[in-house]
């Protein structure tokens, strides 16, 4: 019997299509026309799971709001590099954003990115004395010279009325705000970069086809089995470069390919819900991205926050998440997932940080076990006036924290973006999550540095990313003229106030 199985050969194979990968095809396509890329996603459009709207925070994350990226240091400082680093990261993202806007590659930037104050807010004499020092510490750096700080009332009111609406003037509150924060759809932004990257001559996207084995040849190369989820047929995909940029099935992926860099990796599923508003004049209310302190434990992509959004062109109002607790890696996943990713290399990191993490098991339990009252009176300490009927429960995305091993042979519980690259550069995979996306071009331009090495070193590459990129090669917040520079120029292509 004839062998029906489709072959195909590329140069890259994109696992995945989210954020990553539309990010990464697109650069490596404005470096090198000619490269051929096969793209392959198990649903049947993109962006459907951690870049879609609904699952993901749409924040921007430029590290204006969110206190997670400046934590308490036993002393009371605040170390702010984290919160640098993030907020030179997310103007990359925006420069790479303004170029394909200008060079017409996706059009109508308000349809994925507008301009939204980001606000940090707390209360409480001690969480606003933190928020204080928090404010010295990011304003000296150029990155954050806009920032105020207050604990003025009135002004409050002004940044935040549904917020501020029934507390009383003796209350202890302090917030920031950042007038230049944005408001992403990132699952817009992704669809739109795929819409022009799939009318190129070399690339090929294929919905509704999983991966089922990777393996190495001795070339160097790769071999992919994939199957055809609406036919049952089979096809093999030979390439010289894979990345797995597949959000929590990413490391099922990372497994099978069965590489040296890949051992000893965990992850450990974390669920959320949204509270979404149903009522327009509250909705209307608020126009700001409000974030507060994490609970003791909570993973950060379950830091509170209300949030004023544009989802489906719509304005929408969301309070959250809730974290919860599942074995599924992917929202779309089985409950098989977590079970089937314990491997004799990572049960040990996995068990030691378990017993690391003990007060994260308990704050999940509390999650899941939290009644809609329950829920209502978290929202209450944000918008004190909620009233529960204009409030319904929404499925948020599901997010894998990378566990890994550490120094010492256990285990840690990582709660950023990890990229493992194998040593000859032909094998990429994105693991964990916060702030992923914000930063995705960063990432990206990064791991093409490491795997595309000889190349990104020629003066043709280097000269392209600087147009996509003014200020590749330098950091911003060193650089008070070039930042005030890149992010006027942004504002405008991409219709931003500024």
């Amino acid at each position: 019997m004839p062998d029906k199985t489709i072959r195909t050969n590329s140069e890259v194979v994109l696992i995945g299509a989210g954020i990553m990968s539309a990010t990464l095809g697109l650069i490596l396509k404005e470096l090198q026309p000619d490269i051929k890329i096969e793209i392959y996603e198990r649903l049947d459009i993109a962006a459907a799971e951690s870049s879609d709207a609904w699952n993901n925070a749409g924040t921007g994350h430029s590290a204006f709001c969110e206190l997670n990226y400046t934590p308490e240091d036993e002393d009371g400082s605040i170390n702010p590099k984290k919160a640098i680093s993030i907020a030179e990261s997310f103007e990359i993202s925006r420069q790479f954003w303004a170029y394909l806007v200008q060079e017409n590659k996706v059009s109508s930037p308000e349809n994925f990115i507008k301009s939204i104050p980001h606000l940090s807010f707390v209360w409480g004499e001690k969480n606003v004395a933190y928020l204080k020092t928090r404010f010295e510490a990011l304003h000296l750096n150029p990155l954050f010279k806009d920032m105020i700080f207050s604990t003025d009332f009135d002004e409050l009111k002004k940044w935040m009325p549904l917020v501020m609406e029934g507390r009383k003037e003796s209350d202890k509150v302090a917030a920031t705000s950042m007038a230049i924060g944005t408001d992403v759809n990132f699952g817009e932004l992704t669809r739109s970069i795929f819409g022009y990257l799939t009318k190129l001559e070399g690339v090929t996207i294929h919905f509704n086809h999983e991966v089922q084995k990777l393996k190495q040849r001795e070339d160097k190369s790769w071999r992919i089995k994939i199957t055809d989820l609406a036919t049952g047929q089979t096809k093999k995909a030979y390439t010289k470069f894979v990345f797995i940029g597949a959000g929590g099935g990413s490391l099922p992926l990372l497994e099978k390919a069965n590489v040296l860099e890949g051992k000893g990796y965990g992850g450990f599923p974390v669920s959320g819900q949204w509270l979404k508003c149903t009522n327009a004049e509250v909705i209307a209310k608020h126009q700001a991205k409000v974030y507060g302190k994490a609970s003791v434990g909570a993973p950060p992509m379950s830091v509170p926050h209300i949030d004023s959004r544009m989802i489906n062109g719509e304005k929408a109002l969301l309070f959250g998440p809730f974290a919860g607790f599942s074995t599924r890696f992917l929202k779309n996943g089985s409950y098989s997932d977590l079970p089937l990713s314990i491997k004799t290399d990572n049960i040990i990191p996995m068990v030691a940080a378990g017993i690391k993490n003990i007060p994260l098991t308990r704050y999940l339990i509390q999650q899941v076990r939290q009644s809609p009252k329950d829920r209502i009176n978290a929202l209450k300490e944000y918008v004190p006036g909620a009233k529960s009927k204009d409030w319904v429960l929404e499925r948020a995305g599901q997010r894998v924290q990378v566990i890994k091993k550490d120094e010492k042979g256990g285990g840690i519980l990582e709660f950023g973006t990890e990229v493992i690259t194998t040593a000859d550069g032909t094998l990429s995979v994105l693991l964990g999550a916060s702030p992923g996306a914000s930063t995705a071009v960063s990432i990206m331009v990064d791991l093409i540095g490491r795997c595309f090495k000889d190349q990104f070193e020629t003066p043709e590459w280097q000269e392209k990313l600087k147009t996509m990129i003014p200020s590749f090669g330098q950091k911003l917040n060193d650089n008070p003229d070039l930042l005030s520079k890149v992010r006027q120029e942004t504002a405008t292509v991409l219709k931003l106030n500024n």
